[in-house]
């Protein structure tokens, strides 16, 4: 078994009313800044061991699946890498 870090960012759909990302987007175009669009996500990274970097993914897509996300709300993307020693 290999040691990995799965990095699991949770957004919510566009259309979701997301606050707190409407919210920052005014104080950062109070501040000067333009932007185009802001949406705020959750990052979980995740440490695992599993015997490849398939199996680390599909573990955390599983995870994110039955309980870091919720599909109705949320678009979430995996990431994963071999964890620094």
């Amino acid at each position: 078994m290999t040691a990995y870090t799965a990095t699991v960012t949770v957004r919510l759909k566009r259309g979701v009313l997301d606050p707190e990302a409407e919210t920052t987007r005014r104080a950062l175009e109070r501040l000067g800044f333009e932007l185009e669009d802001l949406r705020s996500a959750d990052r979980f990274d995740v440490d695992l061991e599993a015997a490849d970097p398939t199996e680390a993914e599909e573990r955390a897509t599983e995870m994110a699946e039955r309980l870091l996300a919720n599909p109705t709300i949320h678009d979430f993307e995996v990431e994963v890498e071999a964890a620094e020693a």
